[in-house]
């Protein structure tokens, strides 16, 4: 005849079971804390090999959100500046000068400026990238492109980047910005060329000129 379990014969066994749920746990949180980890230190090796690269210039694709397609030149020279020149009829140019962001519309004749630190520009144009702390989203190896999710709501607000890597060179391929919409920029990068002499020109911006567009567009004139 089996015996009924009473409350003092099953309280052991409720303790048993929940000190071996919470060993199940502690284990999980270890593995997934070492998976982290290991996601990061791949993430920072990538990316303090792509700090080194000073100076790069090359040509670019943007797909938007809604299925549109633009492409140019760009010019970038660390830390802080990048220039991206639009081919026609685009009528866009977006130049940092390493502590200001200007996105010029020329058909729409504006120029909106933004603190660089605000923008995910920042963290691609640091003189060292720092991946510490919660940056790394997650860390994806293919054969072909290596993913590293980056999130930061001090730089990216509510907005992501995902950079993708060549796996075997290091190589930055291409980037997708991923709104608080859900909605995606990706820019892909080629005919590359790495530590190459910039015109410092390139990077100007004219903060005069800037107001005064701006100041027409308030006014209405």
């Amino acid at each position: 005849m089996t015996e009924k379990a009473t409350p003092e014969t099953a309280r052991p066994a409720k303790r048993a079971l929940r000190s071996l749920t919470a060993i199940g746990l502690s284990a999980a949180l270890i593995l997934a804390a070492g998976a982290a980890r290991a996601a990061s230190d791949v993430a920072q090796r990538i990316a303090n090999h792509f700090s080194q690269v000073k100076t790069m210039t090359g040509e670019f694709v943007q797909f938007g959100p809604g299925g549109e397609q633009t492409g140019g030149k760009f010019y970038i020279q660390r830390p802080g500046k990048i220039r991206f020149n639009y081919e026609e009829p685009s009528g866009f140019r977006v130049v940092s000068d390493g502590k200001s962001v200007v996105i010029h519309n020329e058909k729409m004749r504006t120029a909106d400026l933004y603190p660089l630190s605000k923008t995910p520009l920042k963290l691609l144009l640091d003189e060292r990238i720092d991946l510490s702390g919660n940056k790394v989203q997650s860390v994806k190896e293919d054969s072909d492109l290596t993913t590293i999710r980056l999130a930061d709501r001090s730089v990216f607000g509510d907005s992501t980047i995902a950079m993708m890597f060549d796996p075997n060179s290091y190589e930055l391929r291409q980037w997708t910005i991923t709104d608080a919409q859900g909605k995606d920029t990706t820019v892909m990068i080629f005919n590359t060329k790495r530590d190459v002499a910039i015109d410092a020109d390139l990077f100007k911006i004219d903060y005069r000129r800037n107001h005064q567009v701006n100041s027409k567009r308030r006014t209405g004139g």
